[in-house]
This record gives C-alpha cells, structure tokens and sequence, in this order.
C-alpha cells in the first residue's frame, strides 16, 4: 500500500522544526528513524496531512556527559546506544537492553526519541526510560520544560507533549553505586516484539539488604508497567530464594495487565512475567555484589 497523499517538510534547524510544528499542530508527524511511523502511514493507519523529516536536524544528535547526568538528543540512533562507551559507563542497563530492540538494520535508523514518543507498550525503550528515572526535555517556540519519565507516558501510544512540543532531549542519572540492574525479555525469534519483558534494577547496602528496587515490565499493558508494590517489598530484605520469588508472584498476578495476542494468552505472559523477573533479580542481585542468597 501507499501512504495517503501530505505535505512534505525538511527543515535544516530545531527552531525552523518548532516554527513547522506551531504552524500545523496535530496535523503534522515528525519523521525521525520512520521505522515505526512509515509503515504506519503506509496501511493508512495514520494519515498525516503534513510530515516533518527532522533528519537534516543535527544538534539532536549527541550523547554526552554532564557533570552527575548523562543527556542524550532525541535523533541518536538506537545502533549508537548500543555501542557507545558513554552508554554502558552511566547506564549499563540501557547497553544491556539496546541489542533487544528490533534486528540491527532497524537500529541503525530508529532513534531514542522517536521510539519514546511512539510510546508502544511492547517497545524497549519507555521501559528503560521508566526503570532509569529518565527526565525528558520537550520543546516548542514559547520555551522548554523537563516532564519525569513517570509522567510523560499517558497509555498506549500517547503521550503527554503538546501538539507543538516535540521530544529534543533525554536525561540520565548514573546508576548508583551498589546497584545491580538486568534486563530480559522472551520474543518468538530474534528480533521479533518480546511476548513479555522486564527491566530490574537493586541497589543493596553494606550488610546485603536491599535499599532500592524497580521493576518495569513491557507489553504488560497500555504502557510500560512500573510494579512497585513488588519492588517495594524487596526493600529492607536480603535477597534471597523465597524474596525473590514472592516480589516475582506479585508482580505477575497484581500489576500487569497482559492483553494476549496470537502468540500468547494473557496466563502465559503472566507466567513469563514470573519466571523473567525471578531471573532478573538474581542476576541483578548478583550485580549489585553478590546480593543474592540461595
């Protein structure tokens, strides 16, 4: 199929994309990586009346370091993620996740911000941005203001940006020290969107009791899914076998609500759900220094 006919835009600065995007609203879409809103528009299941191809716009491209934070601009590419030493540095749990996105020749086009405000409840990187702590930087031609991860995702493919903000900027706090993190997922084949997914993160004092704990799951309802009554009750334990299992447990049957699809009931995402993020806490656990108990 073809997409349906629209107005096509290629501005060569920030303030030239906003002027466009005050301009037309809600009627226009910005082309980032395109590898989701292509073939998107191309089944008509969107039909913008104006697109806005942002590639030329390269003062979004950047990771950099910046005193206690790591900020990263809404073009880089998911393939620079992956391999950038600044990446596995701050947020380890990001490098480790990154290689889950898509196959390789999807992330060498798709980008951080582009994924983010797709906002797809079975995509990586809302996940991530939750379990991080993310703050975001949206932009339009009055100013800029930063909205928490926690509040930037508003359900299944929405968000909270205005008509005519657009994503310019992520920021990333280093991972403390004594935290272990894990991420897994469980996909039909390589590359294929996971069935179910969980990032976790531990952090553990001198004596081994967890201090903090998060654990935010995708594909496990209209959006990434923060479980934090099950994260909760990892603080102040050691963690161990009959812990774990129990966070695990509760999580799985109390905070996800799994839709099912062809490839899965909702019961069987559940049971991933359980065995995944048993599996990642151990291995979080192990990160943080040897936290975890037999």
């Amino acid at each position: 199929m073809k997409p349906a006919p629209f107005e096509y835009h290629v501005p060569d600065s920030l303030n030239q994309v906003l002027s466009l995007k005050r301009e037309h609203g809600e009627d226009a879409k910005l082309l980032a990586g395109g590898q989701s809103l292509v073939p998107a528009m191309n089944f008509r299941v969107i039909q913008s009346k104006v697109l806005i191809d942002i590639n030329r716009v390269e003062e979004l491209s950047y990771i950099n370091e910046d005193r206690k934070v790591l900020r990263i601009g809404a073009m880089a590419r998911e393939r620079h993620l992956e391999f950038d030493p600044l990446i596995d540095k701050w947020t380890p749990l990001l490098a480790e996740a990154v290689p889950f996105i898509a196959h390789p020749q999807i992330r060498n086009r798709g980008t951080i911000g582009g994924s983010i405000v797709n906002a797809d409840p079975a995509a990586e990187l809302p996940v991530l941005m939750l379990a991080l702590d993310a703050r975001l930087k949206a932009q339009n031609s009055d100013g800029e203001r930063w909205i928490p991860a926690t509040d930037f995702f508003d359900g299944m493919f929405t968000t909270t940006l205005a008509t005519d903000e657009i994503l310019v900027e992520i920021e990333l706090p280093h991972i403390p020290q004594n935290t272990g993190w894990s991420f897994m997922e469980m996909a039909p084949r390589a590359g294929d969107y996971a069935l179910m997914g969980v990032a976790a993160l531990v952090g553990l004092d001198e004596a081994g009791k967890c201090t903090r704990a998060k654990l935010v799951y995708l594909n496990a309802g209209d959006g990434p899914v923060d479980a934090k009554a099950a994260a909760k009750s990892l603080v102040g334990e050691t963690l161990n076998k009959k812990v774990i299992n129990h966070a695990a447990a509760h999580a799985s049957e109390k905070e996800i609500t799994p839709f099912g699809n062809i490839h899965a009931s909702p019961e069987f995402q559940r049971h991933l759900a359980k065995i995944l993020t048993q599996r990642a806490l151990v291995a979080a656990a192990i990160r943080a220094g040897e936290g975890y108990i037999q």
